[in-house]
């Protein structure tokens, strides 16, 4: 099985699968408004659904990271308190990745605080079919039993193969098979945006 989204390489590639073309979804300031529109959500639905527990962000790798501690930024600007943030790090198989693994694998975790009773925030770039998600719910009950768990997402491509959805999104897209999404953190990429490209076959 694979999924794809952002991470399967720039511009045009000689083999199988390559990416052509693309249209822009985001550029440098709409992805900075699609964090500020996150970190507005994830307010509003603590007010509107209070939940008796400190608030966590947990970004999942490898562009949930920068992400989630952006949203983290924005969160403590609105508020005056800033979240707790951890890390997932989940590999082999990830919902924006054309990789060969059938099943999520999480390889390892800095959240360095206990989970227990916490309002968890997971962050991550682009949902597709949420097995990265479930992955990482699993991963986060292995460390404990958070209060609630919480997905916010820049990009929602659709496609789902399990019963997941976010519940913070910034931007709702429909996409084909063949379509990509493709999140650039200047981080790792060295610019901010998004993307949609085009492969030479179905991606899922």
């Amino acid at each position: 099985m694979r999924a794809s989204g952002e991470g399967e390489g720039k511009g045009k590639q000689g083999k199988t699968g390559e990416q052509m073309g693309g249209r822009k979804l985001l550029d440098a300031n709409g992805l900075g408004r699609a964090i500020a529109k996150l970190a507005d959500s994830i307010i509003e639905k603590g007010k509107t659904e209070p939940v008796q527990g400190e608030l966590a962000i947990v970004g999942i790798r490898r562009r949930g990271v920068p992400l989630g501690k952006r949203v983290v930024e924005e969160l403590a600007k609105r508020t005056g308190k800033k979240p707790l943030f951890g890390a997932l790090d989940i590999t082999l198989y990830r919902d924006d990745l054309t990789l060969v693994a059938e099943q999520p694998i999480v390889s390892g975790s800095e959240v360095e605080f206990p989970v227990e009773g916490k309002r968890v925030v997971l962050v991550d770039d682009v949902l597709f079919t949420g097995r990265t998600v479930r992955a990482a719910i699993d991963a986060l009950l292995d460390l404990g039993r958070p209060k609630k768990i919480e997905l916010a997402v820049v990009v929602d491509r659709g496609w789902r193969e399990l019963p997941i959805e976010a519940n913070h999104v910034a931007e709702r897209v429909q996409t084909t098979l063949r379509e990509v999404v493709k999140v650039h953190v200047k981080e790792q990429d060295g610019d901010d945006g998004a993307e949609i490209v085009t492969a030479q076959e179905d991606v899922k």
